[in-house]
């Protein structure tokens, strides 16, 4: 019993002699088995690789929580797969989790709206610097073709607006009625004062100066044959009847007569109630007794600011002066104005026209 006891220690001797040594031996290397090498070997390559690129995109991040997802679902399943060992489990999981990424796949393609695209080229500089260069002269081309246009523009413009201006010059030179006036003083025309009516005089109104001819602001009855008509520039008489006489530069025989005065719209005060309203034509002979009534006619102010109107002489007889009486005004209670009258027809000679028959007033 006792040389067993002795064996075994004798056969556990050197077992405890070799750790004894080995414990008095320098510390060596640590002893590191497969499966640590492969784990730190896995750890090493996942130190050297390079960060995966984060993409801008929504569908890349998508991607990436889907695959950890499936990557934890795939782990749950092998566990499972370990604790319960059924094939049957195995191929039902694997069904559902084709079910749901196809249903998941479906959505991605019908339900989530179409993601902006990202750039598909990288430009370099010299790319750059060419697209620029070339776009600023597709600029300047636009420009040159605007500023082209710019001049055609004006030019049409400036033209237009000569053409308007000789058509405004033309129209005043013919006097708008594109008749002669015979009733004009720089013709030859002139008032028969003594068979006018008298000018009128506001006595409220007339200081001591306007007694002098030279400081009178009141208009003579020669202002009606001037072509200058504005407001204010008239012959007025009192009340709402008188009569002017013109003188005409030679017998003629008178087809109409033009009556103008300026519009409400831009008349100081009282609007156009001083125009005339009623009036009537005579043609006056060479004795200056007979007159031959030639028409009456009304002025209408609303209507325009130059009317004329045909007078009734026919047959056509020649007069040396055309009366022109106003029997009533658009209600000025005080005073009338004429700003200009025109005498219209056909100049004859002295010895022609004197054959005029008419009705004698």
């Amino acid at each position: 019993m006792g040389w067993k006891l002795s064996a075994e220690a004798c056969a556990s001797e050197p077992q405890w002699a070799d750790r004894l040594w080995r414990g008095n031996q320098p510390a060596g290397p640590p002893v590191v088995s497969e499966e640590q090498l492969d784990l730190l070997s896995t750890l090493d390559l996942r130190q050297e690789m390079p960060p995966p690129r984060v993409s801008k995109s929504f569908l890349s991040l998508l991607l990436q929580v889907l695959s950890v997802l499936l990557s934890l679902v795939g782990d749950v399943l092998i566990v499972v797969y370990r604790e319960v060992c059924s094939i049957r489990f195995l191929l039902t999981a694997v069904s559902l989790l084709s079910l749901f990424l196809a249903a998941l796949w479906w959505g991605l393609l019908y339900l989530i709206p179409p993601l902006e695209n990202e750039p598909k080229e990288m430009l370099t500089l010299s790319e750059y610097h060419e697209r620029v260069r070339s776009q600023g002269q597709q600029l300047q081309q636009l420009q040159a073709e605007l500023d082209k246009l710019h001049k055609e523009v004006s030019s049409v413009r400036a033209a237009n607006s000569e053409r308007v201006a000789k058509l405004v010059f033309q129209r005043l030179n013919e006097d708008f009625v594109r008749k002669p006036d015979y009733a004009l003083s720089s013709v030859g025309a002139s008032i028969d004062l003594e068979k006018t009516s008298h000018d009128y005089e506001d006595a409220n109104t007339a200081y001591f100066w306007n007694r002098f001819s030279f400081w009178n602001y009141a208009r003579p009855p020669t202002v009606i044959l001037e072509p200058d008509v504005f407001p204010g520039n008239c012959w007025a008489f009192e009340g709402d009847q008188g009569q002017v006489v013109i003188r005409l530069p030679g017998r003629v025989q008178l087809s109409d007569i033009t009556l103008q005065h300026p519009p409400p719209s831009v008349a100081h005060t009282g609007g156009a109630k001083s125009a005339p309203r009623d009036f009537a034509v005579y043609g006056l002979q060479v004795d200056d007794e007979t007159e031959v009534f030639l028409g009456k006619f009304t002025f209408n102010v609303e209507k325009s600011e130059i009317q004329t109107f045909h007078l009734q002489n026919d047959p056509p007889a020649a007069f040396p002066k055309v009366k022109i009486q106003i029997l009533s005004n658009w209600g000025h209670p005080r005073f009338t104005c004429l700003y200009r009258v025109r005498a219209h027809g056909m100049r004859t000679s002295e010895g022609a026209g004197d054959n005029a028959t008419g009705e004698p007033h």
